[in-house]
């Protein structure tokens, strides 16, 4: 097939390594890709943010910086109806914004199928973290992009109820988890180096990769291990984020720095190495919509995972099987899911297996995330 992918995102981040990923998967399959994007993103390095988008929002108004978004949409239909015109595609591929129904308009002129990639619930997020001055088009926006489009593709069934409630069909909703790339994490992983550089020989290694942010509770795992002095557990942040200082803060004060590694962000194609040195992989917390891309990564490497007992998170995981859950609401509760980790070689070893068998056995792929995306038209 020819597919138009059509997307807003200017970052080089984890929204961009689902669109590489699932693009490399489609070209894989013998599909042509026209890009309809704002800019080619590939070159930046991985991390990188879009510059100008950011001093949009710090410098003007919400409600001025929300309409600037629409009106690109104005502008970017320009830039995408002559594309549609001179590929004629058998589909539009979008990656769902906020302020961003350009996509739907050039498949009601061109009478083109348009599949939307539902990642989040941008009014909800937005209006929760940031706010909307332009409510009323943020909804409207949101409401008009999710029922109109032929097929609506969201990550969790949490996030496709949101997508019925707000009027779209089931029958045209399939939900499409995150997956991972077999040749990039099916392979023997030589991470001897990493370990080398941050002395994690002997250590049990509890890893966590991606943007920290506070709610993540990194500082829990600080904690714990200064409760375990006499224990070898380190902790590996593989990337940055917000709370780095705080976390480097608390390590100092509790007297165990040596037992806390900062990577700082690293290429993408390096992240594999990384992982490959954790005895349990972290996810802490997580959105409640979300499907994590660290999660199917920590699942492919054999990882003893822990992570909350969100329905999100169970739409992939059973806790006992293949990760250890624990309740989000308890305090005690991940602290205490840790150190049953941390003390039982066996149960690691046992739930990891089962979490890279459930990758295989639920085909969390992204070659098959690109083939249920072209299945959709025949």
């Amino acid at each position: 097939m020819k597919i138009l992918y059509h997307h807003r995102i200017a970052s080089k981040d984890g929204q961009y390594v689902h669109i590489e990923e699932l693009i490399t998967a489609l070209k894989a399959q013998g599909h042509e890709i026209i890009m309809a994007e704002p800019q080619a993103i590939e070159s930046k390095s991985f991390g990188n943010s879009s510059s100008s988008v950011a001093l949009i929002r710090k410098f003007l108004p919400g409600f001025l910086h929300e309409f600037i978004e629409f009106t690109y949409a104005l502008f970017d239909f320009y830039k995408l109806a002559p594309l549609v015109a001179k590929h004629k595609p058998d589909m539009i591929y979008e990656r769902y914004n906020l302020f961003f129904p350009s996509g739907i308009w050039a498949k009601k002129r061109f009478k083109v199928p348009l599949v939307l990639e539902v990642n989040a619930p941008l009014y909800e997020e937005r209006k929760k973290h940031n706010g909307i001055q332009l409510d009323w088009l943020a909804k409207w926006t949101e409401r008009y992009c999710w029922t109109q489009a032929d097929y609506v593709l969201p990550v969790t069934q949490v996030l496709a109820d949101k997508v019925i409630a707000v009027g779209a069909s089931v029958d045209k909703i399939t939900v499409i988890p995150n997956g991972i790339n077999q040749e990039r994490f099916g392979t023997v992983i030589d991470s001897s180096d990493v370990v080398e550089r941050y002395q994690l020989q002997n250590k049990l290694v509890l890893g966590f990769t991606g943007f920290v942010r506070d709610w993540h509770r990194l500082d829990k795992v600080v904690q714990a291990i200064a409760d375990n002095q006499d224990a070898n557990w380190h902790l590996l942040l593989v990337g940055d984020g917000p709370v780095r200082a705080e976390i480097e803060a608390q390590a100092q004060a509790l007297g165990i720095s040596d037992r806390v590694s900062i990577t700082g962000i690293i290429d993408r194609n390096e992240v594999a190495r990384y992982v490959a040195t954790f005895d349990i992989a972290l996810q802490p917390d997580v959105v409640a919509y979300a499907s994590p891309l660290k999660l199917f990564e920590y699942m492919a490497l054999g990882k003893a995972i822990i992570a909350p007992n969100r329905a999100n998170i169970r739409e992939i995981l059973t806790d006992g099987e293949d990760a250890l859950l624990f309740d989000p609401e308890a305090e005690s509760a991940f602290t205490e899911q840790l150190a049953t980790l941390c003390f039982d070689s066996q149960l690691r070893r046992q739930l990891g297996l089962a979490a890279a068998a459930t990758i295989d056995r639920k085909k969390l792929y992204w070659q098959e995330n690109a083939r249920r995306v072209a299945n959709l038209l025949n």
